[in-house]
Order: C-alpha cells, then structure tokens, then sequence
C-alpha cells in the first residue's frame, strides 16, 4: 500500500474501538518490491535479495530459499490468503500460491505496469489499453500500453485488461469471502491485503461524482477507507477477540506525481529539498519510509493510545510468528523484533536502530548508508528523487556522516555541527551500529534475487488478441 492515511472516521460510523497508532513507524525500504520482502520475510534486502522492484518481464523473484510469514503459519494449521498487489515475482514458483498462500486473487504487479481500458488519474496520463488491430498509443516513456494489466484468482487470469474502478470492490468481496470461509472452517487464519491506494493510476469511481470527488486523491483516500472498514466489519462481525488487525504502508508518496501523489506532512526533508529533487519515495528521507500504522485487537491491543515506539515493517515477520505459536525459520538472522510488548502497552521502546537502505535516489539499491540511532539519523549519502517539477537531487556521499537529532528537527532541515559535543557523542554510536550489522549480514544465509528478464513471462491470457484481453469473470 502506498498511502500515506491514517484511519480515521469511517463511512459505517464512529468507531468504538480506536486502534492504536503508531507516529514513529518506517517501511523497511521506500519503494515497492524491496518493503513487501521484508515485510514478509522480517529481513533486509541485504538478507533476503530483493534490493530493487521486479519488472513485468522478470524471470524471478522474493529468492526461493526464503521463508515467508505465509509459509511460517501454512506450517502451524493456518489457513492463508493474499489478496491485492504481490509484485514478489510472478513466473513459474515465484507466484504467490508457491509462497505459503493457500488462495490468492489479485495483480501481480504495480496497477501502474500494464495498461487498462479504465486507465484513472495519472501523471502524466496514460492511454487506454488498444482495441481490435489498432496500435498502442504508447506517448509516455512510463506508460504500459502494449500488455494489459491482469487480474489472477489463484494461478488463473481472470480478467485482462483490469477494470480499476471496481477492482476496490472486488478485493471487499474477496477478503470478506476468504474471512468468513476461513472462520467457518474453525482454523485460524492469515489475511495479506495489498490494497492499490494510493498508488497511480488512482481509480475513477463513483465517489468522483461526489462534491469532495473533485480531487481525486481524496477520493481514493475515502474509498481505502470505505474497503478496509468492510473488512474490519466482517473481522468483527466473526472473529473480533480473536483477530489482530494491523495497518500500514510501503513507502511514501511518489512526488513526481504531483497532487496524485499525496503528503509528506511534517517530513518535508528540508535539507534536501534545498539541494534539490524529492525527499519521498525512494529516498532515505523520513518522507520516503516513515508510514503510518495502526494496530486492531479488542481486549488485547490498547485502544485509542498513540506510540511513539520506534517500529518497523521488519517487526510483523517476528511479531505474528510469536501471538501464532509458531516458531522463526532456523539458520537466518532477523532485523525486525517481536513487537508484542508494546502492543500489549508493557513496554515503550521498540529498536534501538534502524536501518534505511537505498531505494533507487542515491548509491548502490538495498545497501545500507542511513542509520536511525535512537532520537539521531545519520546520512552517509544523500540524494533527492525526481520532484513534480523533474528535478532530481544530486548524489552526495558525507564522511564523516550527516547526522540529525529528529526529536528536534523532524523535518529534517539542520544536521548537528561535526564539532559539537552532541555530534561527537553519537557518531561513535553510529559507527558501531552500521559496522555491526555490517558484519553480521556478512556471518548469515543470504540470498540473491534473480533480476533476469525474458518478455515470454508477461503475463498474457491470450496472446492472440490486442493487449491480451480476455475476461472470465
């Protein structure tokens, strides 16, 4: 999920159980494929392989020696579902029916990377998939318009072109199936939403009709709001004490789409702005990683609190296996931590560091040159990803490093001077933690992603018409 949203009041009314929200939570990287591998696999890019998004054409994918959390509660008695964007690979055993997930409908990619006949706000805007044997009107350099976008329902395309205005509806339907399916079979379960909100192309719906409809980010906003409120209803309506929630994002907004792409908020990255490019998406900039949480569990997860704990996307992974039972993969090291305590309102602190890796603005994808220690995040380099107005912000490498006091400055905008007593207490500490985790990736079962293309994988249910098209459902 690219969004950048909490939950607030929903269309069904007043929520009674406030959710506890998490102000100082980070994706695990700021962009797409990178996050949702550690997201389920609780490692860095380092660790797992995956330092860079998969492409339409990719061969590969989430490394194959790699466990997910999916795998982890298959093992235990679960019964697991995915719905919405995977974008882990699609070919052959990289599809997520091959990675622990007993039912999966959904894209396999960013909606973005395949044309549709509804093709939504964009910018700028892409054309509509072809029609019969006219050609594709490929006019942007980043549009699809060659292949359209499909839809799976487990290892079958379902739909190709997408309809993107139903496609919210369609993931409600689907998840409150899988749930009352799932609760109905007496198992437990496993429920991995990877909603298209807020990412580009965003949706024409029937929302847009609505007087607030005419700005399309807000509209897309109130109907994540509206999908995930079903299926929280349909959680409390089967399994409400017994269901733990939890609500986040990937990344930060994608500045190069300009009002598409939403709001940093406070996290402006002010030091870079001024050198210039974007310090979203993509960047190592707390715009680009830091995401909104929530987590939902009635008796068990404190209600209407907000945390100012030090989490990450990392922490599911371990956090999930631990309240399932289940016990962590052996012969692999984790970065995430077992986040139950401060679920429960036992303990304050999460991590002590974190770590940013590069996302695609500056230096070599997934290597880790950000450090987060405690209040201090120090920058070995730096770089601005590409602005609404296209400017893009030059790499710069920093030693001894930029570091930032985030208790102060959040918006990033005055690193310490080097010769303060401040600066010189916590470089050392810096130093330590990257050399650290340095050695210890170095000491661990790593793995490498298959980055390989070969246009014969794209996904295609039949090559024999116009974009692919075809529609079974």
């Amino acid at each position: 999920m690219d969004v950048r949203s909490i939950w607030g009041s929903r269309a069904s009314g007043k929520e009674t159980n406030p959710p506890t929200r998490f102000v100082d939570f980070h994706a695990a990287a700021s962009t797409c494929s990178p996050s949702r591998a550690s997201l389920l696999t609780g490692r860095l890019g380092l660790r797992n392989g995956v330092t860079h998004n998969f492409a339409v054409t990719s061969v590969g994918g989430l490394p194959l020696n790699e466990t997910t959390l999916a795998e982890v509660l298959q093992q235990a008695g679960y019964v697991t579902g995915m719905i919405g964007k995977w974008h882990l690979g699609h070919h052959g055993s990289y599809h997520p029916n091959f990675r622990g997930f007993d039912y999966y409908f959904g894209i396999p990619y960013s909606h973005d990377m395949g044309c549709t006949d509804t093709p939504g706000y964009n910018h700028p805007p892409c054309p509509a998939c072809p029609r019969g044997n006219r050609p594709s009107r490929n006019l942007e350099r980043d549009c699809y318009s060659d292949v359209a976008l499909p839809l799976y329902e487990n290892l079958n395309i379902v739909e190709q072109p997408v309809n993107l205005s139903s496609l919210a509806q369609k993931y409600a339907e689907k998840a409150t199936q899988f749930i009352q399916h799932a609760s109905t079979s007496g198992r437990p379960f496993l429920l991995y939403v990877g909603l298209a909100h807020m990412h580009v192309p965003l949706a024409r719906t029937q929302l847009s009709a609505e007087p607030w409809g005419r700005r399309p980010y807000a509209a897309g906003l109130r109907e994540m709001d509206s999908l995930v409120g079903q299926i929280k209803d349909k959680v409390d309506r089967t399994a409400k004490n017994n269901t733990f929630l939890w609500f986040t994002g990937d990344n930060g907004p994608w500045a190069q789409k300009c009002e598409l792409a939403g709001s940093v908020g406070p996290f402006t990255g002010s030091w870079q702005t001024h050198q210039g490019g974007s310090p979203a998406k993509q960047t190592t900039w707390e715009g680009g990683h830091r995401v909104p949480a929530l987590a939902y569990w009635p008796g068990r997860v404190s209600s209407n609190v907000t945390s100012t704990a030090l989490l990450s996307v990392l922490d599911i992974f371990p956090t999930v296996v631990a309240l399932a039972g289940a016990q962590l993969p052996r012969g692999r090291h984790f970065d995430g931590l077992d986040a139950s305590e401060v679920l429960f309102g036992r303990v304050q602190s999460g991590h002590r560091v974190l770590f940013h890796p590069n996302s695609g603005a500056a230096g070599e994808d997934g290597a880790l040159q950000t450090v987060r220690l405690e209040r201090y995040k120090a920058f070995y380099i730096t770089g601005g990803a590409k602005a609404c107005d296209g400017s893009v912000g030059p790499e710069l490498h920093h030693e001894p490093p930029l570091i930032f006091n985030l208790e102060d400055d959040v918006a990033e905008a005055l690193p310490l001077e080097r010769g303060s007593t401040e600066y010189r207490r916590a470089l050392p500490k810096v130093r330590e933690a990257l050399a650290g985790v340095l050695r210890d990736i170095a000491d661990d079962n790593t793995s490498r992603a298959d980055y390989a293309q070969d246009p014969s994988v794209t996904p295609c249910c039949n090559p024999r018409r116009a974009a692919c098209r075809c529609q079974t459902v």
